[in-house]
């Protein structure tokens, strides 16, 4: 088992992991950008769709969604914490009986067999937690779909300006007084991390040449007994169409959910979410905005990317 897959295992087993993730729309903002860009293409695609693989599908998002719009779902994570939440979440939604949940790793989809599904989707960058085997992940999803696939990775391009704004998560923060303990570090250590950061050319050029975040100082932390956060491998906007282009995927269209809402300061970005009428028309042009091709490389954290299976 390569080290991507163990720290993954041991990240997401965390016994908070499923209540925290849960929240993650409560709580920063980002979150509430790209899952409603992803809401909004799942259901802009689902004629002729009955059955959906959902790989690394967390605490239930996006499967509970599409089980109550008729699909039947395959939920599948690395995570006992996130399958619990995600349970308990589809028994409140009343669509259970639409769901299996399957514990397993994207490293292997053996049990599946080619077109099993009429859609696969993975989102929020597990693809991107499994390297050196990203591209044998990719090509696992697309032969288990049947008619579509859609994937969101990290990417390369929205991941480098991090390297030079260590506060990127403040910007996102919906209530700052919440109980999140990943909140209250990033309000407490604001100035501390402003007064320690120093911009390292060499680590910025390395992540554009080699695509990689993370890596021995990871593998040190877990052989320790931590829990970093996932080796994770950045996509390039051409580099993903290309991989999945070449294993068959025609009329590929990629996005960049939060391009446009990471240009916004947090306290304009707040007042925003706060009126219904605003965050509904903003959202909606969110999507417009990070939808355009020449954007798609500068979303928040993800890169987004659909297709239609030959």
């Amino acid at each position: 088992m390569d080290y991507s897959q163990k720290i993954s295992e041991r990240l997401w087993n965390l016994p908070d992991k499923g209540e925290r993730e849960s929240l993650r729309e409560e709580t920063f903002i980002d979150d509430i950008v790209q899952k409603n860009h992803i809401e909004k293409e799942l259901l802009s695609n689902l004629e002729g769709i009955e059955s959906v693989f959902d790989g690394g599908a967390g605490c239930g998002r996006f499967s509970i969604l599409l089980a109550k719009h008729g699909c039947r779902v395959t939920h599948f994570d690395i995570s006992q914490p996130m399958i619990d939440k995600a349970k308990e979440l589809a028994e409140a939604e009343g669509v259970s009986d639409r769901i299996t949940f399957v514990k397993g790793a994207l490293e292997d989809l053996s049990a599946y067999p080619d077109k099993a599904f009429d859609l696969v989707v993975s989102f929020d960058a597990p693809v991107s937690y499994t390297y050196p085997n990203q591209e044998k992940v990719i090509g696992e999803l697309v032969r288990i779909a049947k008619k579509k696939i859609m994937v969101s990775v990290s990417s390369r391009l929205g991941s480098l300006p991090y390297l030079a704004n260590p506060m990127n998560k403040n910007q996102f923060i919906l209530d700052e007084n919440c109980g999140d303990p990943w909140v209250k570090w990033c309000v407490k250590n604001r100035e501390k991390v402003i007064e320690n950061f120093r911009f390292d050319q060499t680590a910025a050029e390395d992540v554009w040449s080699k695509g990689l975040m993370g890596g021995e100082e990871e593998i040190a932390e877990y052989d320790r007994g931590g829990t970093p956060w996932c080796i994770t491998y950045t996509f390039l906007p051409d580099e993903l169409k290309g991989i999945l282009e070449g294993f068959g995927v025609r009329e590929v269209q990629l996005a960049g959910p939060g391009a446009y809402a990471r240009t916004i300061p947090n306290e304009i970005l707040v007042k925003i979410m706060k009126d219904p009428l605003q965050k509904s028309a903003f959202l909606d042009f969110c999507f417009q905005f990070d939808s355009n091709p020449y954007v798609c490389g500068m979303g928040k954290d993800n890169l987004f990317a659909k297709g239609i299976i030959q």
